[in-house]
């Protein structure tokens, strides 16, 4: 396990009381003191904050349309996103079983960390530090969010931005597939024209890993503009 100072610089937060960081990176295959009461509590705190974030940046839109973009953005599989781009797999403190069936690329494992993490940072700092936080991780897809497709799942606004200017559909291969049969890791990659590398993604179904992977190049993408 990496040293936790690196995790902190990674999600611009370092903790005083270090025994709160250490109950938020613990998975309950490792001890009983583990994340999951704090999870909860971070789950809470990250559903108003992002609630509130888009109440403020989208005045005019209706609640249905507001509660589905927030179910996009506080979904598992964009907090598992988060937890890779913080590497956030390499600090939990995990059993031997689950290690090796590789719970550090879960994704349903790292994102209850970073809710324990928001849980842990709430805790010690208040609200407003908590929220200030949230709202930087999540800034680059606030940005470029648009309320007239966000209930389209990545593979679909993948596939229409490659339609709209005629290029060839995008290319998904299954990488490789890890861990037991009832805790499957797939790892998926994807090609499009307008990219050089492929890039790749993992998720507990190859179905998951592919909108996984659509949400990357799509990011990717952007940056190409």
């Amino acid at each position: 396990m990496k040293n936790p100072d690196e995790l902190c610089q990674k999600i611009g937060y370092k903790f005083k009381d270090e025994s709160l960081l250490t109950m938020a990176i613990t998975h309950r295959s490792f001890s009983a003191d583990n994340n999951e009461r704090i999870e909860f509590l971070g789950d809470s705190l990250l559903n108003m904050i992002i609630a509130e974030a888009l109440y403020s940046r989208f005045p005019k839109l209706r609640e249905g349309d507001l509660s589905r973009i927030r179910a996009l953005l506080v979904s598992g599989k964009t907090l598992a996103e988060l937890a890779t781009e913080f590497q956030l797999g390499a600090f939990l403190r995990l059993g031997a079983g689950e290690k090796n069936t590789g719970g550090h690329r879960r994704d349903s494992t790292l994102a209850d960390a970073v809710e324990a993490l928001i849980g842990a940072i709430y805790s010690e700092a208040g609200f407003e530090v908590c929220r200030e936080r949230v709202l930087s991780w999540f800034e680059s897809r606030l940005a470029v969010l648009n309320p007239e497709s966000s209930h389209k799942d990545a593979k679909t606004r993948l596939q229409e931005f490659l339609q709209a200017r005629k290029l060839p559909l995008p290319d998904y291969q299954l990488v490789d597939t890890e861990g037991a049969d009832h805790q499957q890791t797939f790892i998926v990659s994807c090609s499009v024209p307008l990219l050089k590398a492929k890039i790749s993604a993992s998720g507990t179904s190859r179905r998951k890993a592919e909108q996984a992977v659509a949400e990357k190049v799509l990011i990717a993408l952007k940056d190409t503009k």
